[in-house]
């Protein structure tokens, strides 16, 4: 049964609206995000995608995997695309108390710090309580969110279906997302390169989150 909204309400924005869902503009300027890499092959093969479109994109990337594949994060910096925190080790902060939550992020950061300063964040499964938000924005963080979700992840939804989920979705602002993730790659593969020809067609720019 899926549990999640492909396209953000304006009524949980409101409820929300100290985190980031979009980033409204005139320009025709939309935020791609993609989650849980870096991922060996696979986020090699979104970096090649996005320059193919000459399109920037911000990374929203797990501590342990940093760790494990430092060379293909660095190729993501050297890039040109923005980096956020996404904990270390992809934890939920609804079943994390607090301290373990926050101290978990700061293993992430002192890894993203190695290479590039950051201050963005997205919690893993968009799952984060009240005072871990409060403390992470005393800490200078920003929560960002999302507008539009490809549901990338699902594995039981088509790729076709995927795709619609953007296409029929995005407007000027909004914040896109993906996964660089070995259980996304089946959708993955298929709804990224058709997602940025499409939005490009539209006249859409593809900017990174700062």
């Amino acid at each position: 049964m899926k549990l999640y909204w492909i396209k953000t309400n304006t009524f949980i924005k409101k409820i929300f609206s100290n985190y980031v869902w979009d980033i409204p503009n005139k320009e025709n300027k939309i935020y791609i995000t993609f989650d849980d890499g870096p991922t060996p092959d696979i986020t090699e093969w979104v970096l090649e995608e996005l320059k193919k479109h000459d399109a920037k994109a911000t990374f929203f990337c797990i501590g342990k995997n940093i760790n494990s594949h430092a060379d293909i994060f660095q190729k993501v910096i050297a890039d040109g695309h923005a980096i956020g925190n996404h904990t270390f080790n992809h934890l939920n902060g609804w079943k994390t108390n607090t301290n373990d939550y926050i101290e978990n992020i700061t293993s992430c950061q002192s890894r993203i710090n190695n290479y590039c300063p950051t201050i963005l964040f997205r919690p893993p499964y968009g799952k984060i309580s009240k005072s871990q938000s409060k403390e992470l924005q005393n800490l200078g963080y920003k929560i960002i969110m999302w507008d539009v979700l490809s549901a990338d992840f699902d594995q039981s939804i088509t790729a076709e279906k995927c795709l619609q989920n953007i296409l029929q979705n995005v407007v000027s602002g909004s914040i896109i997302v993906f996964h660089d993730s070995v259980k996304a790659y089946k959708n993955l593969k298929y709804v990224l390169p058709l997602s940025l020809q499409t939005l490009k067609d539209r006249g859409f720019k593809f900017e990174i989150i700062q």
